[in-house]
């Protein structure tokens, strides 16, 4: 062993073993030097056979064993060459102090020990070939299982945008004619100015459809990153609660808090900000009568939730288009990481699904508006972006609820989401 390990120090060709203990550098070979003292005691073929099938096992072992240490494997076999070199020498020095010893046992041994060698070195290369092919075959599932991913993600972003168009064209339609008709002379003040309202109307709602595309595309080429601050949340949350008040009061709907007063966590105050913004515009317009509920909370010692339940007139998730697309994925991984975690630490999941209104509007009443698809976007990739999770409920009947699942802080894995 020791006039093995000093040759392969010596050899320049092989650098993967500089900084491995002896014994993991030795790692099978002793077990290879017991196999070859069983060929050389066999005292008939049953005993060379068994010592043969270890022999195999133990050399596919060694081979495995570099392949994880890192080598390649020219130099497996170059450390195979040589333990075949230095067993040779002993096996000369044996001769040369034995001069009695009968050649044709030493022609056997020599015979054996090139058998040895030469099968140490197809296991080992075997072996490692087949943990090369395995890691590859990994590799190849992996790339597959991204490129769907990324097909998928493509898909997405090619029916939003097909969406989008499709209301781009609506609205551009309705501004020429409506423009149009505004040309006329001969036409009544209350026709003009009822055109005039619904031109300016569709104006400010294309123009939000763009300025949301915008955002959609700033975020998804990662050109909006993490800024972490300490705040209230429940402060923050009341505070876009209260801007979007006098909006519901106009449509006679009405609009509560009923969260926690204080609520310290950490998180990126102007993304939080956007997604209650988005997430409570959506919520009045799908809501003809009643109104919307917000609430914060905190789940466990790791979460906290956001959640904003209306009383419109709910839908099908098969119905809510881009909404399904962006959101019904969300849904199930929030509930898939959630009892993941809890089986886990061995207790039930603590939610069952988010709570919903009953719909206090007419059915059918409510249609997803316009763009919607894009708002939710922006919705669904802010919460990427901060670690969040997006579960939503909804039926006929029973209203929507949306519930944001948050980190109270960054920084550790702890605060991670599972």
């Amino acid at each position: 062993m020791r006039h093995w390990r000093e040759a392969v120090s010596r050899d320049p060709e092989l650098t993967s073993n500089a900084g491995l203990s002896r014994g993991v550098l030795e790692d099978h070979i002793p077990d290879i030097l017991g196999d070859f003292e069983r060929h050389l005691r066999a005292e008939h073929a049953l005993h060379a056979m068994e010592a043969d099938l270890q022999h195999r096992r133990d050399a596919a072992e060694h081979g495995r064993q570099r392949w994880q240490q890192g080598y390649d494997v020219r130099e497996t076999l170059r450390e195979w060459g040589h333990l075949q070199s230095v067993l040779l020498e002993e096996l000369e020095r044996f001769a040369r102090e034995c001069p009695d010893t009968d050649p044709g046992a030493l022609s056997a041994a020599r015979e054996i020990l090139t058998k040895l060698c030469m099968e140490g070195n197809c296991e080992s290369a075997s072996r490692y070939m087949q943990m090369q092919q395995a890691e590859a075959a990994s590799r190849m599932r992996d790339l597959e299982t991204s490129l769907r991913e990324l097909q998928a993600l493509e898909d997405e972003r090619a029916r939003l945008l097909r969406e989008t168009a499709h209301d781009l064209r609506g609205s551009v339609s309705v501004i020429a004619n409506a423009t149009a008709l505004l040309g006329k002379p001969d036409m009544a003040e209350p026709q003009r100015d009822r055109f005039y309202a619904m031109l300016q109307q569709r104006i400010r709602a294309t123009g939000a459809m763009l300025t949301d595309l915008a955002e959609l595309a700033r975020l998804e080429a990662g050109k909006d990153p993490l800024s972490i601050e300490s705040f209230d949340a429940a402060e923050r949350v009341r505070e876009v609660y209260e801007v979007l008040r006098p909006l519901a009061a106009a449509r006679k709907l009405y609009l509560r808090y009923e969260g926690l007063d204080s609520l310290p966590v950490e998180g990126d105050l102007l993304k939080l900000q956007r997604i209650v913004q988005n997430l409570l515009v959506n919520a009045l317009q799908a809501t003809e009568r009643g109104g919307i509920v917000i609430q914060c909370s905190t789940e466990g010692e790791r979460c906290w939730v956001l959640s904003i339940e209306d009383t419109g007139a709910g839908f099908t998730l098969q119905a809510a288009g881009e909404l399904r697309h962006a959101l019904k994925r969300a849904t199930d991984e929030a509930h898939r990481a959630e009892a993941h975690a809890a089986a886990r630490k061995g207790r039930p999941p603590e939610h069952e699904g988010a709570a919903m209104l009953v719909s206090a509007s007419t059915p059918g009443a409510a249609e997803i508006p316009a763009g919607e698809g894009i708002g939710l976007s922006i919705v669904k990739r802010l919460c990427d972006i901060l670690g969040a999770t997006v579960d939503l409920d909804t039926a006929p009947g029973r209203g929507t609820t949306f519930r944001v699942t948050f980190p109270i802080r960054y920084g550790s894995e702890e605060a991670a989401l599972d």
